[in-house]
């Protein structure tokens, strides 16, 4: 694939020279595929895809003959656990303050072979044994000694990331607070919205006064950031009804 390629040329000479692959079929992110293909990267960018007869070779370039394989944009796995990591515990239901971050391995081999199988992009995030279980991680799969060097930082220097929910049969235990409806588990994660909401109000009440801030509260932080559009949701759900559960939530939030 084209990221298992690239990263071997990046590999052998951090993109000291520009690095041509030739003779793939190429399949570009819009267009046609191209049947004898070339691809160029340079400075760690691709800077030219087309046909073999229509692309002018940089001078001083290494060239690679990938005639037979076929080169694609990397893919992007939108619901990943690589990495061994984890969220809540068996504490409770709801648990939006645990963070992905603080338990993912960058070295566990699932990392590796996510690559290796042209995997590029990954939100990572914990299970769905919850109504909440965490904070996820959006990660770019580059060789990485610890998981800062795969974070993608949004503009203000932040880890971008969402937040795992679920609802149908998983996080039904009827044990320590998890709901053993359908039923239930929607009212908890209301009630979650709510106390979001009023926490939010109060902050904004404050205008930065700390004698009238509310104390600090890292779930209803990360609500907030749900409730502001900040941080997206990925919800693990099963059944038609389950689906329209979460739509009717999803309208509480805003409300």
């Amino acid at each position: 694939c084209l990221a298992a390629l690239l990263g071997v040329a990046a590999g052998v000479n951090a993109q000291e020279k520009p690095q041509v692959f030739t003779g793939a079929q190429i399949i570009p992110i819009s267009g046609a595929p191209i049947a004898h293909g070339v691809l160029i990267v340079a400075g760690g960018k691709i800077i030219a895809v087309g046909p073999v007869d229509k692309i002018s070779l940089p001078v001083g370039a290494e060239i690679h003959d990938v005639t037979g394989k076929v080169l694609m944009p990397g893919l992007v796995d939108s619901h990943s656990h690589i990495g061994s990591g984890s969220g809540g515990d068996g504490s409770g239901p709801i648990q939006p303050e645990t963070r992905v971050l603080d338990s993912l391995d960058a070295r566990d081999t699932s990392l590796q072979k996510a690559r290796a199988g042209g995997i590029t992009t990954v939100n990572v995030m914990p299970g769905s044994g919850h109504l909440i279980s965490g904070q996820t991680l959006y990660l770019k799969l580059r060789e990485a000694r610890t998981v800062d060097d795969l974070l993608i930082k949004l503009p203000d220097g932040t880890n971008a990331g969402g937040l795992k929910m679920a609802n149908g049969t998983n996080s039904m235990r009827g044990a320590n607070g998890f709901p053993g409806t359908r039923a239930k588990s929607a009212a908890l994660v209301r009630a979650e919205y709510i106390k979001a909401q009023e926490y939010r109000d109060k902050i904004k009440r404050a205008n930065g006064d700390a004698e009238k801030l509310p104390p600090r509260d890292l779930a209803l932080e990360k609500m907030s950031e749900v409730l502001a559009g900040q941080r997206i949701v990925q919800n693990h759900t099963h059944r038609h009804d389950d689906i329209l559960t979460v739509l009717r939530l999803a309208q509480a939030a805003q409300a």
